[in-house]
């Protein structure tokens, strides 16, 4: 099995897809990876050879940012968002929708479950 970028790639998929188990790598930048490092679109992960796994891991680690360093760039961003501010910042800050989405209705992955506010304790006289 292949091991690139600290990530374990599938052995019984084609490789166009098993690259897009690393993070930060889509299906078309994998193809645009297999491009470059001459190798076939449709082959299995388990039929790489080490040299074609050598190029691809090259490829990779000195062209692009993925896992660690891009989740890291991410997050530094979202920090000086939230550090200067600015309205986008003010969002992540409070977990709502960051690009004009409605809040009156849905929004539910950014603001969590449902929280209903019941009647409270019976009060007694």
């Amino acid at each position: 099995m292949a091991r690139v970028a600290g990530v374990e790639l599938p052995a019984n998929k084609r490789i166009e897809i098993g690259l897009t188990s690393i993070y930060g790598i889509g299906p078309s930048l994998a193809r645009e990876i297999l491009l470059k490092a001459n190798v076939s679109l449709n082959t299995r992960g388990k039929d790489l050879v080490e040299e074609e796994i050598n190029r691809l891991r090259k490829i990779i680690e000195n062209d692009y940012k993925i896992e660690g360093e891009l989740k890291r760039e991410l997050n530094l961003n979202i920090t000086r968002l939230i550090r200067i501010g600015c309205y986008r910042g003010i969002r992540h800050k409070k977990g709502l929708p960051t690009r004009g989405q409605r809040t009156r209705s849905n929004a539910r992955t950014r603001k969590g479950p449902l929280r209903t506010l019941g009647k409270g304790k019976k009060r007694v006289k």
